[in-house]
């Protein structure tokens, strides 16, 4: 099995109302590659952000009194602190600088994935998360599809922060056409034991692996090629990722 992964190369700076399709066509053909049945095409969450115009200033946020009270005991902005409650469910955990919650898509990350990093529009500019990732995902991979006539899988990835690791890894959060569970459970293994409780994150390896050729600071290149994915493509959406919170024992 030989898995490639090629970052698409020239991809401008996306700004909102951006057709990410195009531009990954435009990438595709940059790059020399023409789709083919079973090939993914991974996405950095920042640039689905900014072509979907998910950017908020600060100075059009108004605090309320739980933003306040949270704000100060973490150290951190309240109008940024009420965004932050705004995309969760509930908070988790915090300390100073740091806020961990349950986002309203339902994974737990820090301070609700809003990012200031790469986001050249101004100090107070903030960027959320996609509103939908996995329609996010299913559109692109809809248009794509149309234009190539290949089967596709699209994922959209974001970095996070882990409860029993040191570092960010790259994690999906939002899918179309490709696993995000692989079960392995009643296969044997080399010396013939049934396996009981093997499920392979699959998606999040790949997040995992297209994060490290995407780069985290200056690099340029939020989309990535993958051809040799090790499993068959098929219908899936994020719900599938994320444990139960009745069964997350760090909560």
């Amino acid at each position: 099995m030989t898995l490639v992964l090629t970052p698409l190369p020239g991809l401008p700076l996306v700004q909102p109302g951006d057709d990410l399709a195009a531009l990954v066509e435009a990438g595709l053909a940059r790059a020399g590659l023409i789709l083919q049945d079973g090939d993914i095409l991974v996405l950095a969450q920042k640039i689905v952000s900014k072509a979907e115009g998910r950017m908020v200033s600060l100075a059009d946020v108004t605090p309320g009194p739980r933003a306040t009270v949270l704000a100060e005991e973490t150290q951190k902005d309240p109008r940024l602190v009420e965004l932050i409650l705004r995309e969760s469910r509930e908070v988790v955990r915090h300390r100073l600088g740091l806020i961990v919650v349950e986002h309203r898509l339902g994974f737990v990350c820090a301070n609700a994935g809003i990012d200031h990093s790469n986001v050249a529009e101004g100090d107070d500019q903030y960027l959320l998360l996609p509103e939908d990732p996995d329609g996010s995902a299913a559109r692109l991979r809809a248009t794509l599809e149309a234009a190539s006539g290949a089967r596709l899988g699209i994922a959209i990835i974001d970095s996070h922060g882990r409860a029993w690791r040191t570092g960010t890894a790259g994690v999906t959060i939002g899918l179309s056409g490709l696993p995000g569970l692989v079960d392995l459970r009643g296969r044997e293994d080399l010396f013939g034991y049934e396996l009981q409780f093997s499920e392979v994150g699959a998606a999040d390896e790949l997040a995992a692996a297209a994060s490290l050729v995407m780069g985290q600071a200056a690099e340029g290149t939020p989309v990535v090629h993958v051809r040799g994915f090790p499993y068959p493509l098929r219908e899936a959406a994020l719900p599938e990722l994320l444990r139960e919170k009745e069964r997350d024992m760090f909560r």
